[in-house]
């Protein structure tokens, strides 16, 4: 567990009024669910020195599309959310970050080609079960840690993807349709009546990020909105960066 999150998490708790027993529960049921755990070595080979891309499913994923499929041998790792679109585009993310609200069938089906890093929490139990469907899959919590299910920090999708890949050694993180702002994408498939929370864990998952940036050992940047500690990038810039 990175060092300072255990206050971290008790102000999320107060913030969006969880309760702790039920994230406590849920990563319980988890670890008994997944019966075998995808390598944590082999992430480490995937990810160790590596340049990472951080994809989202914001409003600037869009425009993002096109630079993203010329990058093919570069390591992606998404947000659930983004996950239809990245495939209608023939981009295959070799890492899938889920609390199962994404579409689960797609992400089945990809389990056999790509991990699928599944978080337990309080509000998701019910379809906890559905992970035994994954063919290569880790747990995690954002709890203390309970037998096979870490706790690698982070809270929505998109931002607990940066401190995996952070938390893994990625030399760079590149962040695309990561905006953190008001307007939320499409693709995020948010209903009308979540958009206020939605919002609420957006800004949390920035806050989190910048206060990632000092601690970690990986370069950042965003080719998104600004986020402190992460360089702004445009699309112009990036393949300089990139390979340098």
């Amino acid at each position: 567990m990175i060092r300072g999150w255990g206050t971290k998490y008790n102000q999320i708790v107060q913030e969006f009024g969880y309760q702790k027993q039920n994230d406590l529960k849920a990563a319980s049921m988890l670890d008994s669910i997944i019966s075998k755990q995808y390598s944590i070595q082999k992430l480490k080979k995937t990810i160790s020195g590596k340049t990472v891309f951080v994809i989202g499913s914001g409003p600037s994923l869009g425009s993002a599309l096109p630079i993203l499929k010329k990058y093919k041998d570069t390591v992606k790792i998404c947000a659930d959310t983004a996950l239809d679109v990245l495939v209608r585009n023939d981009i295959r993310p070799q890492i899938i970050i889920t609390d199962l609200d994404g579409n689960l069938d797609l992400i089945k089906k990809l389990s056999k080609t790509s991990v699928i890093v599944v978080h337990a929490h309080g509000d998701n139990i019910a379809k906890l079960e559905f992970a035994k469907n994954f063919k290569n899959c880790i747990g995690t919590t954002q709890t203390k840690k309970i037998g096979r299910i870490e706790n690698f920090g982070g809270f929505t999708d998109g931002d607990r993807a940066v401190f995996f890949a952070s938390k893994f050694g990625s030399s760079k993180i590149f962040l695309f349709g990561m905006d953190f702002g008001p307007k939320i994408g499409t693709y995020s498939r948010t209903k009308k009546a979540e958009k206020r929370i939605k919002r609420k864990k957006l800004h949390r998952g920035k806050m989190l990020l910048e206060w990632l940036a000092p601690k970690t050992k990986s370069d950042l940047f965003t080719l998104s909105k600004p986020i402190r500690g992460f360089k702004k990038l445009t699309y112009k810039q990036l393949e300089h960066n990139v390979s340098s």
